[in-house]
């Protein structure tokens, strides 16, 4: 019995041993649509996966900040997988009210953009080893549209 063990033992870290983590970065944060009470922005999270097998994504935990201040947050369950030994893209919606961003104004009227960074948390399922959460963030600036961007 105690040679099944180990053999068992010898097995599950030989597969951990194999298993690589997948990467992944926030590529762009763009407007992607404007209405009467609100504008949408959207993240674009590329997530490499090395490995010979789709993982599955448990959860997407995301976070956008400006001015030291939160502007959107939360979670995106059950997204899909990430496909094997490919780059998978996956937009994060963020619904952002007008009166936030009237509230940061001042950074805005110096150069007409957001100073933004952006918090996510991709949890996957790895086989053997259970979830993972991969932390990724991003900073940058974020042109607002002009008045003849939108006409």
């Amino acid at each position: 019995m105690a040679q099944l063990v180990d053999k068992a033992k010898e097995f599950v870290a030989d597969k951990i041993a194999h298993v690589r983590k997948p990467e992944a970065s926030l590529t762009d944060v763009s407007i992607k649509h404007l209405n009467s009470d609100s504008a949408t922005f959207v993240g674009q999270l590329a997530v490499d996966n090395p490995n010979g097998h789709a993982i599955p994504i448990c959860e997407i935990s995301y976070s956008l900040k400006s001015a030291g201040r939160e502007i959107a947050s939360g979670t995106m369950p059950d997204p899909g997988s990430i496909a094997a030994r490919e780059t998978t893209k996956l937009d994060i919606p963020l619904k952002v009210p007008y009166d936030f961003l009237m509230s940061i104004m001042k950074d805005v009227g110096r150069d007409w953009d957001i100073d933004y960074e952006m918090r996510v948390g991709l949890t996957v399922d790895l086989p053997i080893v259970g979830n993972l959460m991969l932390p990724v963030s991003k900073k940058g600036e974020l042109k607002l549209p002009t008045l003849s961007d939108l006409f």
